[in-house]
This record gives structure tokens, C-alpha cells and sequence, in this order.
């Protein structure tokens, strides 16, 4: 079997195989690799429904790149350590909707050079214990932040490009919870009553919000990401990886206004 790096031309593959419904070894199989290497490669990109080629292939490039190591800094260059503890307190503090520790370590990647760190680093660098940084690093990874990397013996944690579009996706999952469980508050008091009325109200809301948030969410991603079919011209559809049938329109529509009555 080939070693080396998979290319763009194996990411095609292995998305067209997933849009196909073929199963991880088939995949492997015609690629000639081992089905940990596919696994692994669908696994850190999306995962089997949300895996794209073109993004893939830029997460792999962007990983090189940050393996370089970055060009050696003449005093003048570095910025004074103290603005960069302010700096990083500042972005903690505007950071107030995640826990204490996750915003404390989301801020230090985000202001390292490479935008990975190991927990030692983070350690030394916060100040804090091992176990709270565990706990930091958690949380973030539970909400898709960050990523870890496996560095010879040590684990690196990583901050990606499209960390904000992450985010974004959290909150409008977040919205969809809303509107659904505000649902079973109407089934539970009535659709009629008045406190069924202010429900159905917020639902509605809830339901709209998250609906703008996922259209910008892909409007960003179109607009920023550069997804398109290269035989067809037109956008991916950013969840299966196929072209969609209409472009994209040059600005996310406008939100639609909400009902104030039920």
C-alpha cells in the first residue's frame, strides 16, 4: 500500500465514496491505504456527512503550514509581554458566555504563534494546574473549538481557521433546542391559553433565529471558504459535497420578521 500524504485527488475519492453510501474499507480499498487512514482522515474533517474534499484538502495544507517553525524573531519584533496578558484578559472577559478556564485557554491559543499549544504549555503559560486545563480544554473540545493533535508522544491542541464558524454552528444548534423545547411547553399548557400564546410566540422566534444563523453560517462559508465544483462552476452543498443547483445569492437574506401576536 502507498504511504506519503493523501492529495486532493484521494479526498475526492473518499467524498465521493461517503456521497455513495460505501463503507470505510471499500473506500480504502480503492485509494490502496489502510481503513485507519481513511477513518482518521473522515473523522478530523467533518465526519462521514460532513466531510468535503476542497476543505479537507486546505485543513491538510493549513497543518503543514503551521509545522513549520515560524520565522526567528529579533527583539523589536516581539510584543511586550504585558499588552499580550492584557490583551489575552480583555478577550477572556469578552469570552463570558463559556466557563472561566475554556475562555482562558481558547485566548492563549488564539495569541500563540502557532495556534497550538500542549498542556504543559498551557500550564506554564496560565499558570494553573494540569487538571484545570484538562478541564478547560474539554469543554472546548466538546463544543468543536479546538482539536487535538497527536505530536510524537505529546498531544497538541489546536484552534483552527473556521473557529468562529464553529461557534456560530453551536449557537444555532442552541436556538433549535430552544424552539424545541419551548414546543413541549405548548403541548403541555395549550396552544389556546394565554401562557400557550407567549410559548408559540417564542417558539416562532427561536425557530426563525436559528434558521437566519444557518443561512449565514453558509454564506460564509461560500463566501470565504471558495467551495466550488471546479467541473461545474457552482457551489458545494457544504453537507453532502455535491454541487448545488443554484448559486448562492451575493448577501444572506434578510432576516424574516417576527410575529408579535401568536
Amino acid at each position: 500500500m502507498p504511504k506519503g500524504h493523501l492529495s486532493y485527488e484521494d479526498r475526492r475519492t473518499i467524498a465521493d465514496g461517503l456521497l455513495h453510501g460505501l463503507s470505510y474499507a471499500e473506500i480504502a480499498r480503492r485509494l490502496g491505504r489502510p481503513r485507519s487512514t481513511v477513518g482518521r482522515e473522515i473523522a478530523r474533517n467533518g465526519g462521514p456527512y460532513g466531510y468535503r474534499a476542497a476543505h479537507a484538502q486546505r485543513a491538510a495544507e493549513w497543518r503543514a503550514r503551521r509545522r513549520l517553525p515560524p520565522p526567528p524573531r529579533t527583539p523589536a519584533d516581539r510584543p511586550d509581554p504585558e499588552s499580550v496578558r492584557e490583551f489575552e484578559e480583555l478577550l477572556t472577559a469578552r469570552l463570558s458566555s463559556m466557563p472561566t478556564m475554556a475562555a482562558r485557554v481558547l485566548a492563549c491559543l488564539f495569541t500563540s504563534d502557532t495556534g497550538d499549544l500542549t498542556a504543559a504549555d498551557l500550564t506554564e503559560r496560565l499558570r494553573v494546574s494540569p487538571a484545570s486545563i484538562s478541564k478547560g480544554v474539554g469543554y472546548l473540545e466538546l463544543i468543536g473549538l479546538i482539536k487535538r493533535e497527536r505530536d510524537h508522544r505529546r498531544e497538541r491542541y489546536v484552534i483552527d481557521d473556521e473557529v468562529w464558524y464553529h461557534a456560530w454552528q453551536v449557537g444555532t444548534q442552541s436556538m433549535m433546542m430552544w424552539a424545541e423545547t419551548v414546543r413541549v411547553g405548548i403541548g403541555l399548557l395549550g396552544d389556546d391559553t394565554p401562557a400557550g400564546i407567549r410559548l408559540r410566540t417564542a417558539s416562532r422566534f427561536f425557530e426563525v433565529l436559528s434558521t437566519d444563523m444557518a443561512l449565514a453560517a453558509e454564506h460564509y462559508r461560500q463566501t470565504f471558504s471558495g467551495n466550488r465544483d471546479t467541473a461545474a462552476g457552482r457551489p458545494l452543498d457544504t453537507a453532502a459535497g455535491r454541487p448545488l443547483d443554484t448559486a448562492p445569492s451575493a448577501s444572506p437574506p434578510p432576516p424574516r420578521p417576527v410575529s408579535s401576536g401568536p
